[in-house]
């Protein structure tokens, strides 16, 4: 009997705890400052959508939170078990390919959002 009941309590902590998650989302200083997105929004919402196991939400929120993730489970069983190099370069190697993501899905909501004003001289 116990055994039924306690993935049930689990399952509905988790819904719980990702209800209240949901309605804790932290500010974005930035766009709450200039009006725009900065390249960070989107991240929060995009790590609950991957907790959720929505994946295909997650990469449309903010692309590069699931390589990020992945980044810092790296580092950290890095930490443990010395799976780098001493110049650590996968480390680095990762760091950059991320942020090429994230400054190329950054350009492009940009684009997006602001691509239909003309210049005007």
């Amino acid at each position: 009997m116990l055994l039924r009941v306690f993935p049930l309590q689990m399952f509905c902590s988790q819904l719980i705890f990702i209800n209240w998650l949901q309605n804790h989302l932290l500010p974005c200083p930035f766009k709450y400052l200039t009006g725009i997105d900065c390249p960070g929004c989107g991240f929060q919402r995009s790590v609950l959508a991957l907790i959720q196991g929505d994946f295909h939400k997650s990469f449309m929120l903010y692309p590069a939170a699931i390589p990020l993730v992945m980044f810092f489970a790296y580092g950290l069983a890095d930490k443990y078990f010395k799976l780098d190099t001493s110049k650590n370069i996968i480390k680095k190697t990762l760091f950059v390919f991320i942020g090429a993501i994230i400054l190329a899905s950054y350009g492009i909501k940009l684009w997006g959002l602001y691509g239909h004003y003309k210049a005007s001289a």
